[in-house]
């Protein structure tokens, strides 16, 4: 209760923590005694006033302590090591030649010294590990069920992990890490009901409930880039064909603009045209937020989320794609129209990685791999 009134206040008096918390003066310095001891908490410069001094403010020591975030990509791991906050204090991206679990658990544990050397910090300072995984992932049990664009099933990955580095390993979907982090730190800081938009080589939508993630009963929940948009149309990397990211995320943007101006292009030159208005890229973009935007309606008029949140690399594109996605997401809405805001930079997809560790210091019921 105390870490997180702190994490969403800033810092505070004791006396103010029993006035927020309803908890009596002796128990608030008792715990706060106790999460001092654990370097968790820090007491801050008191500031004076025109009545005199104040009372020392206690704040959380997010500089204490460690954590590290691994997004797994199709042929590379955007890693991270961010201190409580998910500030991140060194980076790097590692190719990965073998995407096989030992492949990728291998290539992790080969950037562990090197993030510390990068930031100068110790492996003692270490709280734990994140690991983002696109695909089916029960976080409760670190288990894979099922990772399409790496051909994994029922992998309990956070467990191999957790036996190669000896750290606590926490994993769960891209798509809800990010969602985590915007909910520490993010814009749904100040929002107990709302939805964390993806949209790169994927699309999903996860939907943040009473505060919690909803993972749904068999962890398959904020899918929506694989509800079928086209029937009968493009083959999905999941075998289906017609899926909504199939139709709309930047794989298919690239090869919308191969297709009709029959030249390959790189994702740099097709945002550079984005930049200088071409009509055709935005005309794809176009296409593909409105197809975007209907679909969202669905889940605005399911969920009714107070806003959301919008990440993933096409965001880069800015409102030639979030223009037509929040029209047609207006259009179709029934009820109410949530702000669709943009949250998103370079690191994002890491740092939400090491968001479900330092998750671990806000909600102490949450037990790791490891």
């Amino acid at each position: 209760m105390i870490l997180n009134l702190l994490r969403s206040r800033g810092p505070i008096s004791r006396a103010e923590m029993a006035h927020l918390t309803g908890l009596s003066p002796a128990a608030v310095t008792f715990v706060v005694a106790e999460l001092m001891e654990e370097a968790l908490l820090v007491e801050r410069e008191a500031v004076s006033g025109a009545t005199g001094r104040r009372p020392v403010p206690v704040d959380i020591n997010y500089e204490a302590h460690l954590a590290f975030g691994f997004k797994l990509n199709r042929y590379s791991i955007n890693c991270v090591l961010t201190d409580l906050a998910t500030t991140p204090l060194a980076l790097l991206d590692a190719e990965v030649a073998d995407t096989r679990p030992e492949g990728m658990i291998e290539t992790i544990a080969a950037t562990i010294p090197k993030l510390l050397a990068q930031a100068d910090r110790q492996e003692s300072e270490i709280m734990g590990i994140g690991v983002s995984i696109p695909g089916e992932i029960d976080p409760t049990t670190g288990m894979c069920i099922q990772s399409p664009r790496f051909g994994w099933k029922d992998l309990p990955f956070a467990e191999l992990l957790a036996e190669r580095v000896h750290v606590p390993v926490w994993i769960d979907d891209d798509v809800n890490a990010f969602a985590v982090a915007q909910k520490l730190f993010g814009v749904g800081r100040d929002h107990a009901n709302f939805a964390a938009l993806a949209i790169g080589a994927g699309i999903g939508c996860s939907l943040v409930i009473k505060g919690e993630i909803y993972h749904g009963s068999h962890s398959a929940a904020g899918k929506m880039g694989h509800i079928t948009s086209v029937p009968n149309g493009r083959l999905c990397e999941c075998g289906r064909k017609g899926c909504l990211m199939a139709h709309a995320a930047e794989p298919f943007m690239l090869d919308e603009w191969q297709n009709r101006t029959g030249s390959a292009i790189s994702r740099d030159a097709f945002a550079s045209s984005v930049e200088q208005r071409d009509d055709l890229a935005l005309s794809i973009l176009s296409d593909c937020g409105s197809r975007i935007g209907r679909h969202l309606a669905d889940m605005v008029n399911l969920f009714d989320p107070e806003i959301i949140v919008v990440g993933g690399e096409a965001v880069q594109f800015g409102e030639a794609l979030l223009a037509p996605i929040r029209k047609t997401m207006e259009a179709f809405a029934f009820f109410t129209r949530p702000e669709l805001v943009a949250d998103w930079v370079p690191s994002s997809w890491a740092r939400g990685a090491a968001a479900l560790a330092t998750q671990r210091i806000f909600d102490f019921e949450r037990s790791p791999s490891g």
